[in-house]
């Protein structure tokens, strides 16, 4: 977990940063090393890097089992997440879309933003899909994002990216974004939990 310094005028939201690939070699962990140091710059928020590789979850849907509590706590302290996701065949990968469809209540209500990276879509058609996914999760996808074209050419083996003016705009912009949405369901949940508007929608329909 790496921690960002405290805002004096806010409680910081605490943030999880997700990797959206588990395969060998991946250039995940570069893109994901970029970021984390790049999010140091924004201290409204509090950061939890959550890789996949560092949980045993079970092949089937063993909701009882201690690893899957173990990411549902994790996931359920989040206040917003950002996926890191690569493309591969025009979409996200399966080890991403388990992790997802373990869970539903922890995201909800909640803002999601997307790094991406792949050829030369840059990894958006990847992006454009998870949008349907968490769409139907009841989370809300954040309209700006980061994409790399060909990031195994940009990102040295620490994370240090060739020539990032231009990423770090779009970073600055999609922060910007995810800060406000965080800010604003924060507030809505605790004013009213997000599972109540479920309730309150199956006793209108009896």
């Amino acid at each position: 977990m790496v921690k960002s310094n405290r805002n004096k005028e806010k409680t910081p939201a605490r943030l999880a940063v997700i990797y959206g690939s588990t395969r060998e070699g991946r250039i995940c962990d570069r893109v994901v090393k970029w970021l984390t140091q790049e999010l140091l710059r924004f201290p409204q928020f509090d950061i939890d890097i959550i890789d996949p590789l560092d949980f045993a979850l079970p092949a089937n849907r063993d909701m009882a089992h201690p690893e899957v509590d173990r990411l549902a706590g994790r996931l359920g302290m989040a206040d917003a997440f950002i996926i890191v996701t690569p493309e591969y065949n025009h979409s996200f990968t399966a080890s991403l879309k388990s992790i997802i469809d373990f869970f539903f209540e922890p995201w909800q209500g909640k803002p999601v933003a997307f790094v991406s990276y792949g050829g030369i879509s840059g990894g958006l058609r990847a992006v454009e899909q998870l949008r349907l996914v968490f769409a139907e999760l009841h989370a809300v996808t954040i309209r700006d994002s980061v994409s790399f074209a060909a990031p195994w050419n940009r990102f040295d083996p620490d994370g240090r990216l060739d020539n990032p003016a231009d990423a770090m705009r779009l970073l600055d912009r999609m922060m910007a974004r995810l800060e406000w949405w965080t800010r604003a369901l924060v507030t809505a949940r605790s004013d009213r939990p997000y599972a109540d508007t479920e309730r309150r929608a199956s006793f209108q329909t009896r």
